[in-house]
């Protein structure tokens, strides 16, 4: 695996967080509207290597009810905010490798 292959790879995954937060962020900020059906994020395989999210929507909510569990939503912010910051380490050790091995070549 090369290095811009690891960087490419850990930008998916920042992207795909950033999907997975915003997804449980509306979940919580709709807790209280009735007929609201819950978001969910969904991670798969890109085709180009990394990962993807898709928002998928949970149609089997009563229109009269409210069942977004806050807890699981909170948990699920904790989550993404943690594999975000991995990504971003992963992301940021992959470039300075790059300017290291550009500083070498130019040596």
């Amino acid at each position: 695996m090369t290095i811009s292959a690891v960087t490419t790879t850990a930008l998916s995954g920042m992207q795909a967080n950033t999907v997975r937060i915003a997804t449980a962020a509306n979940n919580i900020a709709n807790a209280d509207t009735i007929g609201y059906s819950p978001l969910s994020a969904q991670f798969s395989t890109a085709p180009t290597g990394g990962v993807q999210a898709h928002v998928t929507e949970d149609t089997t909510v009563p229109p009269d009810s409210t069942t977004i569990d806050l807890a699981g939503e909170m948990t699920d912010l904790i989550g993404a905010s943690l594999s975000f910051k991995a990504n971003a380490a992963v992301f940021e050790t992959g470039a300075d490798l790059w300017e290291a091995l550009a500083t070498i070549k130019r040596d």
